[in-house]
């Protein structure tokens, strides 16, 4: 007599499911096509302010890939979609199958700090009893760190799909109705990555002087807008250290995760970045936005420093494309330009 087997249904997800400032997904044909007709054996590509990891994932075929990003959320999502580590898929399908079915959760700390902020008071029980089952598993030894990162990145997307935002964590909306519930999706991550790969979380300009690649690809925070206050919460769910949070936007201290990029201090830290890359060539994505916006959209590095950062590392060629800026609200700005300079290193 034959078994029934249970059907496990479930969704699932690709690296650009997610909504993230800045995100150069649209724009990977462009950077692609400059590095295929203009750079020469180019076998390890080093993307050090990484973000989603978009760009990486243009060059993952048939590269090795080294990330970086200092936020933690996003190194997390960079060594599930990038990471050298095998992992068994029937794991994570089986964990996810149990994660969707949850019902009448006890509190935990998601309920007791965001119960109807971003997520309704059910959705905030699930991350919480799901975001602690996945670290209680790793501990045990149920799950390898990539089995826990791409758990932990099912989450994070989850989240992003159904929060009761704009698309990042500065505020929500009050008095509206939870239309969405939490479903985790199964990412389609490879089950074997280039065992060369390597993902970092780290200070970009720290890294520099410890890893040397054929292409290192830079994209930069451009303006004030600093991406741990974007997106504080995904990065406190990845982290799960249960910070105490505080405002209206329940914030957790995030001292630690500023860019110099955001700051006054941005040319000084490019300028220390440069001079510290061991490649052959630098890609750098800027866009043109230095006096276009207002003063938190304006961008930090003004293109007569880029060329002179740069030159003094090499051979400078600088391509564009037009794209459609990042605005909180209604802009009149036309012109806007995705530029990448590319400097073929002496």
């Amino acid at each position: 007599m034959g078994t029934l087997v249970q059907e496990r249904t479930y969704k699932t997800s690709l690296i650009n499911n997610r909504r993230y400032l800045g995100n150069k997904y649209k724009l990977l044909s462009f950077i692609k096509g400059v590095v295929e007709k203009e750079c020469n054996d180019i076998e390890t590509v080093a993307d050090i302010f990484a973000g989603t990891g978009a760009v990486s994932s243009a060059f993952s075929d048939d590269k090795t890939i080294i990330t970086n990003d200092l936020m933690y959320s996003n190194y997390i999502c960079n060594y599930a979609w990038f990471g050298s580590e095998t992992y068994d898929k029937e794991i994570i399908i089986d964990k996810i199958v149990f994660y969707n079915s949850l019902e009448n959760i006890d509190d935990n700390y998601m309920t007791e700090n965001f119960a109807d902020t971003y997520f309704s008071r059910d959705d905030c029980a699930k991350i919480g009893y799901i975001r602690e089952d996945i670290e209680d598993s790793f501990n045990k030894g149920d799950i390898n760190k990539r089995e826990r990162a791409i758990l932990i990145t099912s989450l994070l997307y989850a989240m992003d799909k159904i929060a009761n935002t704009c698309g990042h964590y500065d505020a929500y909306r009050q008095g509206v109705e939870f239309e969405k519930s939490l479903e985790l999706y199964v990412p389609l991550a490879k089950d074997e990555n280039n065992k060369n790969n390597q993902c970092f979380n780290m200070d970009a300009n720290e890294l520099v002087k410890e890893i040397q690649a054929d292409l290192v690809y830079i994209d930069p925070p451009y303006n004030s807008r600093q991406y741990c206050d974007a997106y504080h919460l995904l990065e406190n769910v990845a982290q799960w250290k249960k910070p105490e949070v505080f405002g209206v936007a329940k914030k957790m201290d995030r001292s630690t995760m500023k860019s110099k990029y955001c700051t006054q201090s941005a040319t000084e830290a490019f300028e220390d970045l440069i001079k510290n890359i061991k490649a052959k060539y630098i890609l750098f994505s800027y866009n043109n936005m230095a006096e276009k916006g207002n003063d938190r959209s304006n961008a930090k590095i003004s293109d007569d420093d880029i060329m002179r950062i740069l030159k003094a590392k090499g051979e400078v060629t600088v391509f564009s494309e037009s794209y459609k800026a990042f605005s909180t609200g209604k802009s009149d700005i036309n012109d806007n330009e995705e530029r990448l300079f590319l400097c073929k290193c002496n």
